[in-house]
């Protein structure tokens, strides 16, 4: 009896997987369909795109965007934005080689210093978005130009070049065939994963971004989640400095430009509502493989790089668009 009964959990077990499975694959099946449509199509217009060196080189370079992306979905599940997320990236990355270059500081403390940096940043947002009625979107545009001027004041606009093994490792180091940033970005999605879907502050930013009003007077702390969240997006970003930092040798103030594009591009791409309340962390996950296919595809195909902002905007447009057209037929149903 009790073998039966255990043999019935594990079949239950493997129907729920099995239908959690299809069930992602049904939500997301037009951007899937989206991606494979484009690996399809450059595999025939470059020889080098389905290469085991370029595919790893893509997932690596993807990492960080799929890192800063899973603090910019909560952020935008809020119903909020988070444009600093790139300044955090360089300022980080600074931080952190300077410790270790001028400084001489232990490794460990070097990098907890920089991802603290991060942190500090996004709880600055935080605080200020929930104690005062300032837009998220002016506060961390303010943040975005005051972190970016940091990282410049700080090196004199210079790289700061970290010659060490272990640090270089930490971006460039590989673990039984995987890249270390892959490693990273699979642990931390699934940190976030179960705060947005197995815990009652996942639920919460759900509820606050649908209807800030209601999930106030249900009684839910909303200037307390929105600290957090933005607080999670900056340590992000900390993390995704510091992972870059060591894959460029270098703390580097021109790091992380334009990331926060690629961010929100990667959500907005995987169907996360610019209106809030709606969203899911696995379609950010595909959305940043897109965007990371793009730019590889844009690289390899030799567009110059002032086109390649042209092409990533136009996808932000057009990913916004369908949005809101979503949002609009989802009303009217």
């Amino acid at each position: 009896m009790v073998t039966e009964n255990k043999d019935i959990k594990k079949i239950n077990t493997s129907k729920g997987i099995f239908n959690s499975i299809l069930s992602y694959f049904k939500e997301n099946m037009g951007i899937l369909i989206f991606l494979i449509s484009i690996s399809v199509i450059m595999s025939f217009a470059s020889p080098y795109f389905l290469t085991t060196n370029n595919l790893l080189n893509l997932l690596i370079a993807t990492s960080s965007n799929i890192i800063i992306a899973c603090g910019m979905t909560l952020v935008i599940i809020l119903a909020g934005i988070d444009i600093s997320v790139g300044s955090i990236i360089a300022f980080s990355g600074v931080i952190t080689a300077m410790m270790i270059a001028w400084f001489h500081l232990p490794l460990l403390i070097a990098i907890i210093l920089g991802i603290l940096s991060g942190l500090i940043i996004g709880m600055f947002n935080g605080f200020v978005i929930s104690e005062t009625t300032i837009p998220p979107f002016i506060v961390t545009l303010g943040t975005m130009n005051v972190a970016r001027g940091l990282a410049y004041v700080s090196t004199n606009g210079q790289p700061i070049r970290v010659m060490s093994n272990s640090f270089n490792f930490i971006g460039s180091g590989y673990v039984f065939g995987i890249p270390m940033p892959v490693i990273y970005f699979i642990v931390l999605f699934v940190i976030t994963l179960i705060i947005l879907n197995r815990t009652k502050l996942g639920r919460y930013i759900y509820a606050i971004g649908g209807n800030t009003e209601a999930a106030r007077f249900s009684g839910i702390n909303i200037k307390r989640v929105q600290f957090f969240v933005y607080s999670f997006s900056g340590l992000m970003a900390g993390i995704a400095g510091v992972v870059l930092a060591s894959r460029m040798y270098s703390g580097q103030p021109t790091a992380g430009n334009g990331a926060e594009m690629d961010a929100i591009a990667a959500v907005v791409l995987g169907g996360t509502s610019f209106m809030g309340g709606q969203g899911k962390l696995g379609g950010t996950l595909i959305g940043a493989l897109v965007m990371g296919v793009i730019n590889n595809a844009l690289n390899l195909l030799n567009v110059n790089s002032f086109w390649q902002y042209i092409v990533k905007g136009f996808i932000i447009i057009i990913a916004v668009y369908f949005d809101f057209i979503r949002k609009r037929k989802s009303a009217l149903s």
